[in-house]
């Protein structure tokens, strides 16, 4: 039987979902400028780039509606809630409107709940006060369930803006049961970021129907194309 949520899902415009990415240790300059340029062309969400570049997009889209997005504590996640913040304060300050901060673990996995409560409550303020969104990284391929349910409690007590599935430098990325999980155990407000390993358009748009607002792809182009 066709549904009229299969007509709104057939409707879906992809590139609005999509943070266009580059993350690489050795990532250049004419890399994340050609970056820029397709998220103009495709109209793509936001881009999702290394700090040190944050000032130089700003210039780059400016005039747009293209957010920035950067990354704090990343990929490991196990720096100091101290070194988070400063790191989340000073990719704001010059321009980024996301910041995607990796969740201590090690804290999580020793059940160190009042250390993430401080984590999250100290990047959530920096952050938001400052008009930006924060999305939470939580590896979820490092996790078990029970890990991941904790953490969607704690995102969801201290109203962050996002929950993110992976970095995507370990190797299991986001996947449909993931984010069915983040999903059902996350208020409506925190909206859900997948990303790692999503390299075809019909994996995006499965994660799209299991609940994903965004997806956080290098592949963007050959997604929308």
């Amino acid at each position: 039987m066709f549904l009229i949520s299969d007509f709104k899902f057939l409707k879906l415009n992809l590139a609005s979902y999509i943070d266009h990415t580059i993350l690489k240790a050795d990532t250049s300059e004419e890399e994340v400028i050609k970056l820029c340029n397709e998220a103009k062309q495709y109209g793509f969400a936001a881009i999702c780039i290394p700090p040190y570049f944050v000032r130089k997009c700003k210039q780059w889209l400016k005039d747009t509606d293209i957010k920035i997005a950067t990354v704090v504590g990343f990929p490991l996640g196990y720096a100091h809630t101290p070194a988070k913040v400063e790191e989340a304060r000073r990719a704001i300050d010059e321009g980024a409107n996301e910041i995607d901060m990796v969740l201590n673990l090690i804290a999580l996995k020793a059940g160190d709940l009042n250390y993430l409560k401080n984590e999250l409550t100290s990047a959530a303020t920096i952050v938001q006060l400052r008009g930006g969104k924060l999305k939470v990284i939580l590896e979820t391929g490092l996790l078990t369930k029970e890990e991941i349910i904790t953490a969607c409690k704690l995102c969801a007590e201290l109203n962050v803006d996002f929950v993110k599935t992976s970095t995507g430098f370990t190797e299991q990325g986001a996947t449909v049961e993931v984010v069915e999980l983040l999903r059902a155990n996350l208020p409506k407000s925190i909206k859900i970021k997948a990303s790692g390993g999503i390299r075809d358009k019909a994996f995006a748009e499965a994660l799209i129907k299991a609940g994903a607002d965004r997806i956080g792809t290098s592949k963007g182009v050959e997604l929308v194309s």
